[in-house]
């Protein structure tokens, strides 16, 4: 039974001084595909964001272009929110931080704080550019990290190692906005004592955090958790603190209070209440961030929200960096690429499908590889996926007047096999992991293509067109329960089908649901194929867009290995979850076990490896989950055939222990699933 349930979901709110790239776009399609599978599951859920507009890079930004902060930050959320929509992005409330509700919720919280008595006031020095005449907060300065010596960090924190420090610690230091190097100045600022919430941060990161964020975030706490500094001096764009003079509020204090200034913003116009969200026990509040700004939602933002006596996190979901062809992204390279330049080259469908094929649970980066996009989409959303549909319709269309008939025989196999997938793929949703429900449609929509090939309809229609309909009414039904697997990540792909198949709104309810012997509407194409050409053009706008832009710092000097493999060599490497049913040694070879793996739905196959030394009690093995090569080309042995090759690790030749042992997949995987 599905029990309906009260969700508040945010995202990290975009910066008001730059537009949207793809590396944004993880975050808010990952957390638009989320909201919309629990929407359909009849969860009170609600997805708020707001434009991050204040401190003095948004100021400076203003002051070149001659206009005032308040009309930059309102031509860029509208630029924002253009480009989230034409992603098919949807907020509940998209919002604003400077606004009426998020200065009444800052001076609320900062009061909370203080009454508690968990501020104080000192001295600080700071960076102070005296060419511009202001103090440089922390992403306006840039020099050489203070731990592990890389170059061109901003001024809090390391991109290469995720140290964290203050902006005079920088080596060699230097203003952003004119390249001078800036002088410390003493002024008295406000900060907050975080020491005092240590048993709180350390019980609360540990019940509602991944296990390896929740060791990152644990470490931060034994070390020591250090004031942070909430006030920033005149002139800076921002709310003024109350009962101060010339101070401000640092812009990550009233940042995440955005989350709640835009829910008091939605709550106002739909006539619900803000404690429903953020004073109820009952409801869940889950962020979704990426992994540089761990620190500030996993520390101060629930330090601020115990004071207030909120509603602290039940989650925060923690996602990789975006990589392009296994690198940063780069504006010289032409893979810094803006979401409108993305939009005037490919249809935005492709990129949520991919992104969502590769987005997991867990906080890994993630790589847009331009041949493995172009594969992928090809392959399964093109070839696997719409391709059911459109060979489907289009020959009920033509051939049998385009009426459906009965759901019987093998279909009905089909179409409850499908069905009985709902309870895994809705599992798959909840945990976050997109990548396995896609690839579960991934395998139902093989199987259905593979079914439509068997039965041969066209062939069937000479002579038997009622069972021929019959065969095309089971693929166009099992393609409604795709749809609706699908509709998450692919709403407007869904929406096409909705109408070819003149249905209502597909909903989770909807799964076990038949449609027969009605009439269905005109064809519409869903998907068309891509090629690399398309992937160039985008690559060479985006350089265009960039021209004259400073190169990246130079990376260390890299030594070739004698053989090495490009990426795309790489990403051929079919990595799948497989359960080893049987080990056995191989006699006349001292170092071989004969593994049987099972690979779901891929079959079993006959492995030899070489690990026999690790395991001599070899049905240790007998039901681990190992990570296997599925397309290694089978190589015959004077033992037998060898089907492909399990994942394993040892220690160098010329140690003395240097036994190899297999590499365990998540206890949680079935067998058939890829490792990406």
């Amino acid at each position: 039974m599905n029990v309906s349930r009260r969700i508040l979901v945010t995202s990290a709110l975009p910066y008001a001084n730059g537009s949207i790239h793809l590396g944004h776009l993880v975050e808010y399609l990952f957390t638009d595909i989320w909201v919309r599978y629990l929407k359909m599951r009849g969860h009170d859920a609600h997805y708020f964001c707001a434009d991050d507009t204040h401190g003095t890079p948004v100021m400076i930004r203003a002051r070149q272009e001659g206009i005032e902060p308040e009309q930059l930050i309102e031509r860029v959320s509208e630029e924002h929110q253009r480009d989230f929509a034409a992603f098919g992005i949807e907020f509940d409330q998209y919002h604003s931080t400077h606004s009426p509700e998020n200065r009444k919720w800052a001076e609320f919280i900062y009061q909370a704080l203080k009454d508690k008595q968990h501020l104080e006031r000192r001295d600080v020095e700071q960076t102070y550019c005296e060419n511009d005449g202001i103090f440089l907060p922390d992403r306006l300065v840039r020099g050489t990290c203070p731990r592990c010596g890389a170059a061109e960090q901003y001024g809090d924190s390391c991109e290469v190692c995720s140290a964290t420090y203050e902006t005079t610690d920088l080596k060699e230091p230097k203003c952003s906005i004119c390249g001078t190097p800036p002088v410390r100045r003493s002024t008295e600022h406000i900060y907050v004592r975080l020491a005092d919430f240590t048993d709180l941060l350390r019980d609360w990161t540990r019940e509602h955090l991944a296990p390896e964020i929740a060791n990152s975030v644990g470490s931060w706490i034994k070390d020591g958790l250090r004031d942070w500094d909430i006030s920033r001096d005149g002139p800076y764009f921002g709310f003024p603190i109350p009962d101060e003079e010339n101070k401000y509020f640092y812009v990550w204090l009233d940042a995440p209070i955005g989350y709640i200034a835009a829910c008091d913003r939605w709550c106002q116009q739909n006539g619900r209440e803000v404690d429903e969200f953020w004073r109820d026990e009952n409801t869940e509040i889950v962020h979704v961030i990426g992994k540089d700004i761990v620190y500030f939602h996993t520390l101060f933002w629930p330090a601020m929200l115990h004071a207030a006596g909120l509603n602290l996190p039940s989650a925060v979901h923690v996602h990789g960096f975006l990589r392009i062809e296994g690198e940063k992204m780069s504006k010289s390279r032409g893979t810094f690429i803006n979401a409108a330049t993305y939009l005037q080259h490919l249809d935005p469908q492709y990129l949520r499908y991919y992104y969502a094929a590769k987005l997991s649970a867990g906080s890994d980066d993630i790589d847009l590889a331009f041949e493995e996009f172009v594969n992928r989409v090809n392959a399964e959303l093109v070839n696997k996926l719409a391709n059911l549909y459109s060979r489907n319709l289009k020959f009920i269309g033509s051939r049998l007047e385009g009426r459906l008939g009965r759901v019987s025989g093998e279909g009905q196999a089909l179409v409850a096999q499908a069905v009985d997938a709902a309870e895994e793929i809705a599992a798959a949703y909840e945990r976050r992991d997109l990548a396995a429900a896609v690839f579960k449609v991934c395998q139902l929509a093989e199987q259905g293509n593979l079914f439509l090939q068997q039965a041969e309809p066209w062939k069937v229609a000479k002579t038997e067109p009622e069972t021929a309909r019959d065969i095309c009414t089971a693929i166009a039904n099992l393609g409604l329960i795709l749809a609706i697997y699908l509709k998450p990540v692919l709403p407007e792909m869904v929406a096409k089908i909705e109408r070819m198949m003149k249905v209502d709104p597909l909903g989770w309810q909807d799964i076990d649901r038949l449609v027969e012997n009605q009439e269905i509407g005109e064809f519409e194409r869903l998907a068309e194929r891509i090629d690399r050409k398309q992937l160039d053009s985008l690559v060479a706008a985006a350089q265009q867009e960039f021209a004259g832009a400073s190169p990246e710092p130079d990376l260390p000097a890299h030594t070739p290995l004698a053989d090495e493999c490009s990426i795309d060599d790489f990403t051929k490497v079919d990595l799948r979850v497989a359960q080893i049913l049987t080990a056995n040694e191989v006699e006349g070879a001292d170092k071989l076990l004969a593994l049987k793996l099972d690979l779901g739905p891929l079959g079993e196959r006959q492995v030899f490896a070489g690990i026999r030394e690790a395991y001599p009690d070899s049905q240790s093995l007998v039901g681990k989950k190992v990570i296997c090569v599925a397309n290694l080309k089978p190589r015959k042995m004077r033992f037998g055939l060898s089907e492909g090759m399990v994942c394993a690790s040892g220690g160098p030749k010329e140690a003395s222990d240097r036994q190899v042992r297999v590499i365990g997949a998540d206890p949680e995987a079935q067998p058939g699933d890829r490792v990406s």
